[in-house]
């Protein structure tokens, strides 16, 4: 009867020839694809926020994540005045302005 198992037994513990080579290569394209749809672009849009914080002026219109719109009144390493309406300041994080809806004309 125990021969009968052991018949029926694959070749003890190997899989199938090339087995790991296929893994390995489906492991690599699954990792590429992922980098070129989720993480450059993430990336990249990262950087292209850090250089429009960093070259906020005085005087431009920009967006919070919160939705609020004004116009910079000055300017801190961390922090951001917003004046929103005349006579009204805000002060904002840096890391909360989500874009520039009007640049200042070039001088």
């Amino acid at each position: 009867m125990t021969s009968i198992a052991y018949a029926m037994g694959g070749a003890g513990g190997q899989g199938a020839p090339g087995g790991d080579f296929g893994f390995i290569l489906m492991m690599t394209t699954i990792f590429l694809i992922f980098y070129f749809l989720l993480i450059r672009p993430a990336q990249k849009k990262q950087k292209e926020t850090k250089e429009m914080i960093a070259k906020l002026k005085h005087g431009d219109m920009v967006e919070t994540t919160g939705g609020i719109q004004g116009k910079v009144a000055a300017l801190t390493e961390a922090v951001v005045t917003l004046e929103i309406a005349p006579n009204v300041k805000i002060k904002v994080n840096r890391g909360h302005i989500t874009g520039i809806v009007q640049k200042t004309a070039e001088e």
